[in-house]
């Protein structure tokens, strides 16, 4: 496996990130064009009068600069100090499936138990992944 394949899970967590990003003005566009909020809704964020829709989209995409930071940062550590492996590679892609699933299941139908499994089971496998990245690290030094 060459070191560099440790990065495309984290190129593509980054896509699906702007493409979350890329929702919000729509769904925000929406919500103004049907009456449902007006301009000033938004001049904080988002006010109570913003359609559940425009909010959960923005809410995910917060979500997704949260916790997937320490998968780009492991993930960095991972090339740079050349200490991928295949199960390196294959906790990362999980990873990055189960952040997708977790953003799915958020914003097409918003089972708060569906997403909290999911989001349980990325977080497991993003500590597991950084169990791995320091033991790896410990044994090369």
């Amino acid at each position: 496996m060459s070191q560099e394949m440790i990065l495309l899970p984290a190129l593509a967590l980054g896509f699906w990130t702007f493409s979350i990003l890329i929702l919000i003005p729509f769904r925000r566009i929406r919500a103004r064009n049907s009456g449902a909020a007006a301009l000033d809704d938004f001049a904080l964020g988002e006010s109570a009068n913003v359609p559940a829709d425009a909010v959960l989209v923005n809410r995910n995409y917060m979500n997704l600069l949260e916790m997937p930071i320490v998968f780009y940062v492991a993930s960095l550590m991972l090339y740079v100090t050349g200490a991928a492996s295949t199960l390196s590679l294959v906790l990362c892609w999980a990873y990055v499936g189960a952040r997708i699933g977790h953003t799915l299941v958020h914003l097409i139908y918003n089972n708060v138990i569906h997403r909290v499994i999911i989001f349980a089971i990325s977080n497991l496998l993003l500590l597991t992944l950084w169990i791995h990245l320091t033991s790896t690290l410990l044994a090369l030094s």
